[in-house]
């Protein structure tokens, strides 16, 4: 679910690491120690005990000088000359050899082969940074099933300070490939000034915190995107029923998008949580349209309104309503016939069905694989008769995630279920932190839904 989206996200990362590894070792502030690498996604995995563990294991990273023995004289020229002949002590022979030689050389050939020994770890260093990118099977192979590496850890010895030049850059290329995921244009922009203001000024010892204050700052983000608030349906249920009244839920949208299976869904959905649904077919303008909708609630096993085609869908909605009050049932679902927002008069027929039933909400059904167009319906929609929530079906085939990530911060109001399947069990109340979670977890889990 949302596989393209979240590759964005982890390359994001990446390209800011590379950018300032690479600044890192022009400046001469780059070494690379031994430890563990997160990936990306690995971090939406820790929790705050994890996170706090590994700051205290990371403090004993860096590589120790052979001899800590200084007195107070040492110059920091010698401090410094220690640091890297106990950094580089490893592409020596032993400890015990390299005491031997030094003391069997003079000091022109140790000052000689020490030059020689950083001139071939630069090399090697770089050399691997680069390799990381070109050899993508081996870094995999070194991965572990919580997302982690073993290799690839470096660290400044000068800390360094994320910069507006290290992320314009790639949050423009980010921007681009978010618009180029149906991702609306606002909510694209909205993405990445959040990023840019969290990651600029960021302080950063080593390269797992550029990954992890990328993850929290796309995160965050989109956190802020996704979740608008508003009630939900089974909250406005009871609220009704202490009052003795249904709820009365009208349904539009455009044709083909799955609105008619949706109202099947959820009668099965609230049709198992006790509460006893019924639906009006007042989509009269096709006659298959009427025995769609028939098929779905003979399925589910709950009582259809119907009238013969043609006839006033408004009408069919009335009666509905009225059979729902008389026999005490909590919840009326009123299909309506699927027309293009542009459609004139087919959108004024809406606002009479509307005006008739006073439904409690007004629900938008988009298909979320259209993207930018089905945010677009819901717009024109929201304008036309004021849209209290909207449901995306086929979201658990999103690879994009445009739609999802973007309609209710364009139209300003929330999602309320997902359509997760084929199947009249296959639909999830929407939960944004659920939602965060498919956005930000590297492996392809299983969907959970409701029973």
């Amino acid at each position: 679910m949302f596989e393209s989206l979240k590759k964005k996200f982890s390359r994001t990362s990446e390209k800011l690491e590379e950018e300032i590894i690479e600044e890192a070792e022009a400046e001469d502030n780059l070494q690379e120690e031994k430890g563990t690498r997160f990936s990306f996604f690995s971090f939406g995995r820790k929790n705050k005990e994890e996170k706090e563990e590994d700051k205290e294991d990371e403090s004993n990273l860096l590589p120790e000088a052979e001899d800590t023995s200084m007195d107070e004289e040492t110059s920091a020229d010698e401090v410094e000359e220690d640091k890297k002949s106990g950094f580089f002590s490893r592409f020596r022979s032993s400890d015990d050899e390299a005491e031997e030689d030094s003391e069997e050389d003079s000091e022109e050939e140790v000052e000689e082969d020490l030059e020689e020994d950083i001139e071939e770890v630069q090399e090697e260093k770089k050399s691997h940074f680069w390799s990381r990118n070109k050899d993508k099977d081996k870094n995999k192979e070194d991965i572990s099933a919580d997302g982690e590496a073993t290799g690839g850890l470096f660290s400044f010895v000068r800390e360094k300070t994320i910069s507006e030049k290290h992320v314009e850059d790639i949050l423009f290329e980010l921007e681009m490939e978010l618009l180029q995921a149906d991702v609306a244009m606002e909510v694209a922009s909205e993405v990445v000034d959040s990023v840019k203001n969290d990651l600029v000024g960021k302080k950063i010892k080593r390269s797992n915190d550029i990954t992890e204050y990328t993850f929290l700052a796309l995160r965050n983000a989109v956190a802020e995107i996704i979740d608008i608030p508003g009630k939900s349906m089974t909250e406005m249920i009871e609220a009704k029923k202490q009052e003795g009244e249904p709820l009365v839920v009208m349904f539009v949208g455009i044709n083909g998008t799955g609105k008619t299976t949706t109202i099947g869904k959820l009668a099965n959905y609230y049709l198992k949580r006790g509460y006893t649904p019924v639906i009006a077919a007042s989509d009269t303008f096709r006659a298959g349209a009427i025995e769609q909708v028939t098929y779905h609630a003979d399925n589910v096993g709950v009582k259809i309104i119907k009238h013969k085609k043609g006839s006033d869908p408004a009408a069919v909605a009335f009666d509905a309503v009225e059979h729902a009050k008389a026999q005490g049932k909590e919840l009326v679902l009123i299909d309506t016939a699927g027309r293009m927002q542009t459609n004139t008069n087919l959108m004024d027929e809406m606002k009479k069905i509307k005006r008739v039933s006073k439904p409690d909400l007004l629900v938008f059904v988009g298909d979320a694989l259209t993207g930018n167009d089905a945010t677009e319906q819901a717009k024109k929609f929201n304008e036309a008769i004021d849209i209290d929530g909207v449901i995306l079906t086929k979201a658990d085939a999103d690879s994009k995630g445009g739609a999802s990530l973007s309609i209710g911060y364009v139209i300003k109001k929330p999602i309320m279920f997902l359509g997760v399947g084929q199947g009249y069990d296959d639909i999830k109340e929407y939960d944004a932190e659920w939602m965060l979670n498919q956005l930000f977890s590297e492996d392809d889990e299983a969907i959970e839904v409701e029973e």
